[in-house]
């Protein structure tokens, strides 16, 4: 009688593990962030970091709404503004500190994600776009010609920064300085994608996934999905106003044109040349595209057009994003690495 045959599991080195582990890539996001203001001393360059963090935060949170739930959310900008003017009024008109005007309009801001949800909730697709646009239409309006809380076209100035940071035994951390507040802004932004990471890999996420993919399917499960949808909005939209909410307190004024609906195309650009519904992808696009304009800047009004150009082209050839092209890379490589192997065996 012949032995059994048995067969081991390939050993998995501890490079591979320790590579494949979220732990470490969140730890080497944080290295690189304490790096960046370092590797660029120049006003000009820390301040277009400051800029890709609140980009960042725009973008993952469109994506939660969009690459997860399946809903196509142009309203961002309306979001992103409504976090700006609530938390810049309570702070200049009522006095209140930064950090509970903060906490303030980012409630403020998903409290409208949800009530634009509420009525928009049995909208779908284009539908819903026209919708969630419109109301992006009317805040703009809104901010513009109500004069007499958010100055219209004149504009709100001199928005202080956020107050210091005293720790006991250390110098006050000043957020006057760029660096400072480029920490502040990238930090909160690593910490709203560890917390959106581990929502779309929780049960709340695969329900999310489900409604996305076939509603009629999720809801004959028992899922309610009006319900999960108001719950992505009011995530999505929330985070758009801690973007801005730190945009205030970082640009020091407040004009409505900086909340025009042109915003909410920039912000899905972002999600969809970094790669819907990866969270990862939304990053790097956010970072490529407010980067990229600048790298252009030389060339003139011409890096309008190379940068329309280069975006087309990443819709058209890498529907998935700068994702699904590093995928098809790293497949390609792995599969001329095993090629390789095989050759060398026999």
């Amino acid at each position: 009688m012949s032995s059994p045959i048995t067969t081991e599991p390939p050993a998995v080195g501890i490079g591979s593990a320790i590579l494949s582990s979220r732990r470490f890539w969140f730890v080497m996001a944080a290295i690189v962030i304490g790096l960046l203001p370092m590797m660029f001393s120049d006003s000009y360059w820390r301040t277009n970091l400051i800029v890709c963090a609140i980009n960042v935060l725009l973008a993952v949170g469109l994506d939660f709404v969009l690459g997860y739930a399946g809903q196509l959310n142009l309203g961002q900008s309306a979001f992103y503004g409504i976090g700006a003017y609530a938390s810049t009024l309570m702070i200049i008109k009522l006095g209140m500190p930064f950090w509970l005007a903060f906490a303030c309009g980012v409630l403020l801001a998903g409290l409208a994600g949800m009530l634009l949800s509420i009525f928009a909730v049995r909208l779908r697709g284009h539908y819903l776009a026209i919708a969630s646009l419109g109301f992006a239409v009317i805040t703009y309006q809104i901010l513009l010609n109500w004069i007499s809380l958010t100055q219209g076209p004149l504009g709100i100035y001199a928005i202080p920064p956020p107050p210091p940071l005293r720790i006991p035994g250390l110098p006050a951390i000043e957020f006057n300085n760029l660096a400072n507040l480029f920490y502040l802004t990238a930090g909160f932004a690593l910490l709203t994608y560890m917390l959106l990471d581990q929502l779309v890999r929780s049960p709340i996420g695969e329900t999310l996934t489900a409604i996305r993919e076939d509603e009629v399917s999720a809801a004959s499960l028992g899922i309610s999905c009006q319900k999960w949808k108001v719950l992505a909005f009011a995530i999505s939209s929330a985070v758009a106003g801690a973007g801005g909410c730190f945009y205030a307190s970082f640009v020091g004024t407040l004009v409505p044109d900086a909340f025009f609906i042109t915003e909410s195309f920039t912000i899905l650009a972002m999600v969809i040349v970094g790669g819907m519904g990866t969270l990862i992808g939304p990053v790097l696009g956010a970072i490529l595209l407010t980067v990229l304009p600048e790298l252009l800047r030389g060339i003139g009004d011409l890096r309008l057009i190379v940068y329309g150009v280069s975006v087309t082209l990443v819709v058209l050839f890498m529907p998935g994003g700068m994702v699904q092209a590093g995928q098809r890379i790293a497949a390609r490589l792995r599969r001329r690495a095993a090629a390789s192997d095989t050759m060398s065996q026999t």
